[in-house]
């Protein structure tokens, strides 16, 4: 009689076991290191997502370029040949023209401003993902954009004739409006060309200033916040509908979640780097107010082409901006 009830118990449970929906796996790729706050980040959220549908939907984070470069993985996204994938959205601009609003230089001061301007860009960006049959999760920014010098900074003639590092069109701008002489480096060469002499100056953030170690030759830091560069986080527009209801809102959880945790890990990295900067005697300071007044109207200029050269949707999203201010 035992035996009997033990193999019906099994039966039982056996046939249970077979009603459970087999897991769904994404795979998700990202063009940066797993070291990344950007890509633990997105560990986290996959991790998240796994506990909170006890496993039904499993995320398989592929970083440092493993399954398409940095600026293919919207295309494989599209082509379903990956799920999920994280790019930096100023690598979309060629095919969404206001994905390049978080890259129009001295706009935003703050990470308030860079949290306010992205809640006026994401509408757009969601309408145009879901356009190319994708669907938006979330993004973050990396710590912003400063100003290194060899010398000190006390006004716009401080600039002339100096060598800038520039690589991409903005920052080519950003050197010849300020009269300094554009010098293209790639971020590797950093400091070798600090230690020839070939530049004098650059903007970039804390964090890549802390991991090319330029102390030495560079010896002030500026806290300018020139812009807020942001990784966005996206899936299959597909791949995300063919999930059931309450995985479908439990993953939009863990990726609001994700985002909040996100820019406050970019704010702490981008404290810390600066204190790191400091302590390898690198002099931290503000810009005079009246250079801060010179960088803001070069901004205002900035964001009025970049609305003539995009459209309307531009000023949906600058118009809004600048009258809150």
């Amino acid at each position: 009689m035992k035996k009997l009830w033990m193999a019906a118990l099994c039966a039982v449970s056996l046939s249970h076991a077979s009603t459970l929906p087999a897991p769904t796996t994404w795979k998700l790729a990202t063009g940066y290191r797993a070291e990344s706050f950007h890509t633990q980040n997105i560990l986290q959220f996959a991790r998240d997502v796994e506990q909170a549908t006890a496993g039904q939907l499993l995320i398989q984070v592929h970083p440092n370029n493993m399954l398409a470069k940095l600026n293919d993985i919207s295309q494989a996204v599209q082509q379903g040949k990956v799920e999920a994938g994280e790019t930096i959205m100023s690598s979309l601009v060629k095919d969404i023209a206001i994905a390049g609003a978080d890259s129009v230089p001295f706009v935003v001061n703050s990470y308030k401003d860079a949290q306010r301007l992205w809640k006026l860009q994401r509408p757009g960006i969601e309408k145009r993902f879901t356009e190319r049959g994708l669907k938006l999760l979330y993004a973050v920014p990396w710590p912003p954009q400063g100003l290194h010098s060899s010398k000190p900074v006390r006004g716009l003639a401080d600039f002339k004739g100096t060598q800038m590092r520039t690589y991409n069109q903005t920052t080519l701008r950003i050197a010849e409006m300020l009269g300094a002489k554009p010098v293209d480096v790639a971020m590797v060469d950093v400091g070798q060309a600090l230690t020839e002499g070939r530049m004098d100056n650059m903007i970039t953030s804390a964090l890549t200033g802390l991991e090319n170690k330029v102390w030495g030759s560079i010896r002030y830091y500026y806290e300018i916040n020139a812009w807020f560069p942001k990784n966005v986080v996206f899936v299959s527009r597909k791949a995300f509908e063919a999930l059931g209801p309450e995985v479908r809102s439990t993953v939009l959880k863990a990726a609001t979640d994700a985002e909040v945790r996100g820019w406050l890990a970019s704010q702490a990295l981008a404290m810390s780097a600066t204190e790191e900067l400091r302590r390898n005697g690198i002099r931290i300071e503000r810009i005079p107010a009246d250079l801060e007044q010179e960088i803001k109207r070069m901004g205002e200029k900035f964001a009025r082409e970049w609305v003539r050269s995009v459209g309307n949707e531009a000023n949906n999203i600058f118009v809004p901006y600048y009258l809150v201010q």
